[in-house]
């Protein structure tokens, strides 16, 4: 018998999303293994993905209950805070070592912060056009605020969420259509401000217009939230960015035992404690981290080739998987039949949910993300050229 939180349907999608994964491949091909951590790309696909199952449970008890809140289960709960805590160890992890391995030649903070635009931006305001459309179609596009306050509301959304994600038009709980899921990119982002001042901390002085980017991204922070929960993992990610520079430490990573204790510390993490914020459940995720990036292959599972492409997905499955929930329940079943499944017929139906998902994902990635993120060196060069018409300049050298 399937109840609400079991763990089952959790693995069987997950054996249908590397299933969709295999597909892709064998039409399309696999993906490159660029760069030395194709661990941690194999890693991102696992944590999206269970970000939206964590959602599909929340959204079993919201139908019935009204309430989007984390569901009544260890397991279920925690799929979603850790992979949260995760995705921000990995941030933490590859900017820092970025900054120390480019430090002797000098970061080109420019394309840095152009990769992150390009990156990042295009799919978010696909995303934000999902959002304004859904919202117009349920407001029945007619005004039911003013266009000041909706216009005020819609750009708090648009700077990734920084602001909140107020309600849209008098649609009560707008963050449901995307799950709530952008509020975490804005820690990104304040993330991205700050690593000048972490330049500062590996011994790199840039001049005092350069580093004022960094404290306004420590006051994001603390405008955020200065919460441990949310910021602890970016250092995470630091402190393993660290322990991966020592060829012992990766030797040691790359062992079957390493692999064996960084997914019994997940497991223990994710059914023992009630949170993955907590202290223990932390550490032990932050151990698990530290393997992975080090090298620890979970016995090949995050390198063979349906993990990466899985991988390549998955931020469009974290921002784009709340809106095919959203649209499912709401203009596909309707809410009142939803709220009729039993158990196994809504697990079903994220099942059946899973294949589109991941199609959708790699339609948007191949036409937005990836488009965008070819262009960082033309940008780059042409924001060079227009911020700096002298060369050699010391801002023009620091950035």
């Amino acid at each position: 018998m399937i109840i609400p939180t079991s763990p089952v349907p959790v693995f069987f999608a997950l054996l249908l999303a590397l299933a969709t994964s295999k597909v892709l491949i064998w039409r399309f091909g696999a993906p490159k293994v660029q760069g030395r951590f194709v661990t941690i790309d194999g890693l991102r696909g696992y944590l999206a993905f269970l970000v939206f199952l964590h959602h599909s449970c929340i959204w079993y008890f919201y139908l019935r209950t009204s309430q989007f809140d984390s569901p009544p289960s260890n397991f279920m709960a925690n799929i979603g805070r850790a992979s949260v805590s995760m995705f921000f160890m990995i941030t933490g992890f590859l900017f820092f070592t970025k900054i120390i391995n480019e430090k002797k030649k000098g970061i080109d903070w420019i394309k840095l912060y152009v990769s992150r635009i390009l990156r990042l931006t295009p799919l978010y305001l696909f995303a934000m056009l999902l959002l304004f459309v859904t919202v117009a179609v349920m407001s029945d596009f007619t005004l039911a605020q003013s266009p000041a306050t909706l216009t005020a509301n819609a750009l708090r959304w648009m700077s990734f969420a920084s602001f909140g994600e107020p309600d849209l038009n008098g649609i009560g709980e707008t963050k449901l259509i995307l799950a709530g899921v952008p509020w975490t990119l804005a820690y990104e982002w304040a993330f991205y401000l700050s690593l000048r001042l972490l330049a500062v901390a590996t011994g790199s002085i840039p001049v005092l217009p350069v580093l004022i980017v960094g404290f306004i991204g420590a006051l994001d922070f603390i405008h955020l939230d200065t919460d441990l929960r949310f910021v602890g993992p970016f250092f995470s990610g630091i402190i393993a960015a660290l322990l991966c520079r020592h060829a012992r430490f990766r030797r040691i990573a790359e062992t079957r035992g390493a692999s064996l204790i960084a997914i019994s510390a997940i497991a223990v993490a994710l059914i023992l404690f009630p949170t993955a914020y907590a202290r223990i459940p932390f550490a032990l995720l932050s151990l698990s981290f530290a393997l992975i990036a080090g090298g620890a292959t979970l016995f090949g599972t995050l390198t063979n080739q349906l993990s990466r492409m899985l991988g390549e997905l998955a931020y469009s499955i974290y921002l784009l998987h709340g809106f095919i929930l959203f649209a499912l329940f709401n203009f596909v079943i309707g809410i009142q039949n939803a709220k009729l499944f039993t158990p196994l017929e809504h697990w079903l139906v994220i099942s059946l949910a899973t294949p589109l998902l991941v199609f959708v994902s790699y339609t948007t990635f191949r036409f937005i993300e990836k488009p965008a993120m070819q262009q960082t060196d033309n940008v780059s060069r042409w924001v060079r050229q227009k911020l700096f018409a002298r060369r050699g300049s010391a801002l023009e050298e620091s950035l």
